[in-house]
């Protein structure tokens, strides 16, 4: 259950945002985006630190379950999952393999996924597939890539395969997003949440293959992340005709 101090800061950020959309038709002087701007600002103390449970449950009003070392069909479905992760390795070395000529890592975790995918169907006992959306289309992008059910128990484990490189394990940069969206939404079950995460070398230019060196299996029940502020745009919204003061071929 969600902390008195927790509450209020999701109430205020719902309200606020609620405000600055209302805001956008109103001409007037201190509308709710300049009281947003600046609680934004404000990020360091208020959006560090939140626990992904949270923000799962008041995204999706479902349950993020700890990994039980101690229940059977924990136990079961983490051993297949790392079976399928030796064997993905395994695949994703061999000569002619899938990957071998991918230039970009950011191309090959889809395979990594069909991979598990595929291996971990074949486990007698569980079913892996990607998981639908609210609307029931199957998306590829955003968070979780599979979702896995025990037939047995019909208990869920979502797995989301992550590709690193040696020496970036303990990197500050942004590695992990997650998009709040209803419609978009992926996460419609109390599940486990794992993160896989696939490491590896650096590719050479005398090397036309990927070497992976290892891989480890998260429980994301205690994981925390924090909320960055960012306003966006498209092209669209930039390049208007009536906004556009001076263009030039280079001639």
């Amino acid at each position: 259950m969600l902390n008195t101090a927790r509450v209020g800061l999701l109430a205020s950020i719902t309200l606020m945002l609620a405000a600055a959309a209302m805001a956008q038709s109103s001409p007037a002087p201190n509308t709710a985006v300049d009281q947003l701007i600046p609680w934004l600002l404000n990020e360091d103390q208020q959006l560090r630190g939140v626990p992904f449970s949270e923000v799962i449950f008041d995204t999706t009003g479902k349950k993020m379950l700890p990994f039980d070392a101690s229940n059977p069909v924990d136990q079961r479905v983490a051993k297949a999952i790392s079976s399928a992760c030796d064997e993905t390795m395994k695949r994703l070395h061999a000569p002619g393999n899938a990957i071998e000529h991918i230039d970009r890592i950011n191309e090959v975790s889809s395979h990594f996924e069909d991979s598990l995918r595929d291996l971990l169907n074949a486990t007698p006992g569980l079913r892996c597939d990607f998981p639908l959306t609210n609307e029931g289309k199957t998306q590829r992008s955003g968070y979780p890539d599979l979702r896995i059910i025990d037939l047995e128990s019909k208990r869920v484990f979502y797995v989301d395969p992550k590709l690193y490189v040696i020496g970036s394990r303990d990197s500050s940069f942004r590695t992990f997003y997650f998009e709040p969206k209803k419609t978009t939404n992926k996460v419609r079950d109390d599940a486990v949440h794992f993160i896989v995460g696939f490491e590896h070398e650096p590719r050479g230019e005398s090397s036309s293959s990927w070497k992976f060196t290892r891989w480890e299996l998260v429980d994301l029940s205690q994981f925390k992340v924090k909320l960055k502020a960012e306003f966006q745009a498209s092209n669209h919204d930039m390049y208007r005709s009536e906004a556009i003061v001076a263009s030039g071929g280079g001639d």
